[in-house]
């Protein structure tokens, strides 16, 4: 069991919390505040309770150093906005201006920190950072659940110093994430989709033998096409993992855990008049022309399968959604998953964008993860060092 927000009191205390606003940013503003969003229930529950809130967010890549473009300036201003109340945003993460700032709060007040991954000393999970992280704070609170698979400093150090809890978004991931983990029921269906096989192939191998089925689409279908001996002309590969995609279908065939690649895939190639549309086999994509999308027999086929699952979890769109008419696989799917009833689960950014491009942001049956790697590594059967601190005994 988690300890959860409700367990700790907080009530004019400073609370550390661990929000996850790594958001895109556009002309210096906030191009999608799903996830500042995300967080308001919790930080409303604190500032219901009088607390100081003290917020630390990662932004980008910035690989331990400061850049301009990755300061968290327009994430305070959108949050400000949303709150409807002043949101203190501050230059460091540590140092005498960031106490001074702390020592003078009031309950209600709410403060964010620069983006901790300026540090290099975050992603190291360096202990002494962690600890003066901790003695800016009473106790703290972890509501980053899309961060929960990194054992970072401000994710995992700081709770060994703290009291601390699971926030209310974390806490309602996890309990949603159990329900497709702990006797699911079946049939189970895995929907593995996006441009990389490098990001999925773990994920893959860990479901195996939890579900039982995948639906393959996306640029990872085509590897693991050519892993079999298939034509796929210039479509997505990766030539550095058909060895690790060989080992996959290996490991389904044992399982007796089916994995369903595309039969037919929609293909463009560039000429002189622009791009030439055509639909070809999966397996013999002529040279010259690349996959990007699912077919209509391979669509038809998954909604066929997505019709009879009762437990469905999705990852990566199943072709280039963002160009029509190149959306229509992971468009038509996505219908077919709000008309099923069963319980999905989407997973990742893109995917979730797909969804609500297909006017299914609210379908009653689907949960929508705030976490990408974090969310299949959770589902795949393994612990997640910042959700483990957090449990009882």
């Amino acid at each position: 069991m988690l300890r959860i927000l409700r367990e700790l009191d907080v009530t004019d205390k400073r609370v550390l919390v661990r929000v996850d606003y790594n958001v895109p940013l556009q002309d210096g503003h906030v191009a999608d505040d799903t996830r500042l969003r995300e967080s308001l229930p919790t930080l409303e529950y604190l500032l219901a309770h009088r607390a100081k809130i003290i917020l630390v967010s990662h932004l980008g890549r910035p690989k331990g150093t400061v850049v301009a473009e990755l300061r968290l300036d327009p994430v305070a201003q959108r949050l400000s906005e949303l709150l409807e109340r002043p949101v203190t945003k501050l230059n460091e993460c540590l140092g005498p201006a960031v106490h001074r700032a702390i020592s003078q709060m009031q309950p209600g007040d709410i403060i964010l920190l620069e983006n901790v991954r300026f540090y290099p000393q975050e992603e190291a999970n360096d202990e002494a950072f962690a600890r003066e992280l901790a003695q800016l704070a009473d106790c703290y609170v972890n509501d980053a659940f899309g961060t929960a698979h990194r054992a970072h400093a401000s994710t995992y150090g700081v709770a060994k110093f703290l009291p601390a809890a699971a926030g209310l978004l974390l806490e309602r991931e996890v309990t949603m994430l159990s329900r497709a983990t702990h006797n699911p029921p079946r049939p189970f269906l895995a929907i593995v989709g996006g441009a990389k096989i490098a990001d999925k192939l773990g994920v893959l191998k860990d479901l195996i033998g939890r579900v039982d089925a995948f639906l393959i689409g996306g640029g990872v279908a085509f590897t693991l096409l050519q892993a079999q001996g298939a034509r796929v002309g210039s479509s997505l590969v990766d030539e550095r993992m058909l060895d690790e995609a060989r080992q996959c279908l290996q490991k389904a065939r044992e399982h007796k855990t089916e994995i369903i690649l595309p039969h037919d895939v929609r293909i463009v190639r560039e000429s002189a008049g622009g791009w030439e549309h055509a639909v070809a086999p999966a397996h013999e994509i002529p040279d010259g022309w690349q996959g990007w999308d699912i077919g209509p027999q391979t669509g038809a086929l998954f909604q066929e399968r997505v019709a009879s699952a009762k437990t469905i979890v999705w990852a990566g769109p199943l072709g280039r959604f963002e160009r029509p008419p190149f959306d229509a696989g992971t468009r038509e799917v996505a219908q077919a998953i709000a008309r099923s009833g069963a319980f999905a689960i989407i997973g990742g950014g893109d995917t979730a964008a797909a969804l609500q491009q297909s006017g299914l942001a609210h379908a009653q049956n689907i949960h929508f993860s705030t976490g990408g790697g974090a969310t299949l590594e959770f589902l795949g059967g393994r612990k997640l060092p910042p959700i483990e601190i957090l449990r009882k005994g």
